[in-house]
């Protein structure tokens, strides 16, 4: 026994040393892990091992993807105000003058197809593209598309071959992603910066009918208009467009059109000179979480059919109302702007596959999507004789003219008013947008319903029409 103690402090000796040499070891074995200038070390911050980790820069990545984005100047002539001196001397009206304004663009044909924001150029006389290296080119307007703010150039580029961008996929764009905003804000010239992808599929915003935006803390402010967002591949994730501002500046919340929705207004317009949207045929309504607890998902996900249209896509395919749109082709939606988005990236006659939850249980449903039937807004009728509607013009309501008018209600009928002569001004009678709904009780959902009905003189006519919502009837004496 009286040697334990000595053994004791050998062994704690022999102890520690073991555990010294077993951390030496760990330390051997994790340093690679952590020996770049981008890791640091158990003790210390990592010092930059070589002169390319020292200089990182996204300067390789802008020079490639500059070239690409233009500049967009347009102008336009308008009226001018006559001043009061003017007036004086009877000039009542003033003169014209020369508005101009600036945007954004990018290049996606290297034969000068440009796409930029429809509000950039919205109106223009005349549009002339600057390019990086500061050649400029006039423009022509090939297609605008108001309903998603887009707009398609040509640029007479005398045969010089311009660089481009490619597509981004979209649907693989994720919250936290790297990306880069390229434009030209206020004017000062061309202008990148840098940030990430904020939030997808922001159907809230209300800048266009068909709102899927793509939202970035990358600095957008006005100028930026139809520029590039682009990701760290170089490749065009989305348009900006727009931002949430109380200044006018940039607060960090800027938001782009995606790219799976640019190329198929720009294939539309290079291919077909026009763009016909696909139509599911459907209303549907978002689903709240009491909602979704009652149909057995654990969060709110999906748009509940409430209305299915006679023949239309859904209605072919077996859809039903009470049926719970889950995803689009994988994707999953949350309203209906949302699953109206992205049937609109396809083409008429392309297939989606809808999954749906029915009766608790889940299907697939392939739904075949086909143009908006019924009149389109070119079939407006100027209406003449002896009736309260003569000087008025007007379109049957259809689903095909919802679509391209942006009318509220794609199912609505009726005889819809669209301009009104100085004569029908006087009456009092109508107003643009009112619906013609019944012509002395007898309903008007046809042009061929109104002409049977104003083909008739009782001298009193009792009329309804729809104004915003409301009902409105009354008895008109000519």
């Amino acid at each position: 026994m009286i040697y334990s103690q000595p053994m004791t402090k050998h062994v704690s000796k022999f102890l520690v040393a073991v555990v010294f040499v077993l951390v030496a070891l760990v330390l051997l074995l994790v340093s690679p892990m952590y020996g770049s200038a981008k890791a640091q070390s158990f003790w210390e911050k990592m010092v930059p091992e070589s002169q390319a980790q020292i200089e990182l820069s996204y300067a390789p990545l802008v020079k490639d993807v500059s070239p690409a984005v233009v500049n967009v100047y347009t102008r336009k002539t308008v009226q001018r105000r006559a001043s009061i001196q003017e007036m004086m001397f009877g000039n009542r009206f003033g003169g014209p003058r020369t508005q101009s304004s600036l945007g954004s663009g990018v290049i996606m044909g290297d034969d000068g197809i440009i796409v930029t924001n429809n509000h950039v150029i919205d109106g223009a006389d005349e549009i002339v593209v600057v390019l990086a290296d500061r050649r400029e080119y006039p423009a022509e307007l090939i297609l605008a598309d108001e309903r998603t703010d887009l707009a398609v150039l040509r640029a007479d580029v005398e045969g010089a071959e311009l660089p481009t961008l490619d597509y981004a996929d979209t649907r693989a764009v994720e919250v936290g992603d790297l990306v880069l905003a390229v434009g030209n804000p206020f004017g000062v010239g061309q202008t990148v910066t840098t940030g990430i992808i904020s939030a997808t599929a922001r159907t809230d915003v209300g800048v266009s009918d068909y709102a899927f935006f793509l939202q970035t803390d990358a600095a957008v402010n006005p100028g930026n208009s139809g520029g590039a967002l682009v990701n760290t591949r170089g490749e065009l994730v989305g348009i900006n467009t727009a931002i949430f501002s109380r200044s006018g500046g940039s607060n960090g919340i800027g938001f782009a059109i995606p790219s799976e929705m640019v190329r198929r207004v720009v294939d539309a317009a290079v291919n077909e000179g026009t763009i016909v949207r696909p139509w599911l045929g459907l209303k549907g309504q978002s689903v709240t979480f009491d909602i979704a607890k009652a149909q057995g998902l654990d969060r709110p996900l999906g748009v509940i059919v409430s209305e299915v249209y006679e023949d239309g896509p859904a209605d072919l395919a077996g859809l039903r109302r009470g049926d719970l749109v889950l995803t689009i082709d994988d994707r999953e939606v949350f309203d209906e702007r949302g699953l109206k988005f992205l049937a609109a990236t396809k083409s008429p006659g392309e297939d989606v596959a809808l999954k749906v939850l029915r009766g608790g249980n889940e299907q697939t449903i392939l739904t075949r999507l086909a143009p908006p039937p019924g009149a389109s807004e070119a079939e407006r009728v100027l209406l003449d004789g002896r009736h309260p509607f003569a000087g008025v013009e007007v379109v049957e309501l259809s689903p095909r003219l919802a679509e391209e008018i942006g009318y509220q209600d794609s199912f609505a009928s009726g005889i819809l008013v669209t301009r009104m002569s100085r004569r029908a001004y006087r009456m009092r009678i109508v107003q643009p947008r009112d619906i013609i709904t019944e012509i002395d009780g007898r309903r008007i959902e046809t042009m061929e319903d109104l002409n049977d009905a104003l083909d008739r003189d009782p001298g009193q006519w009792d009329i309804e029409i729809e104004r915003n919502g409301r009902k409105i009837s009354g008895s008109v004496t000519i």
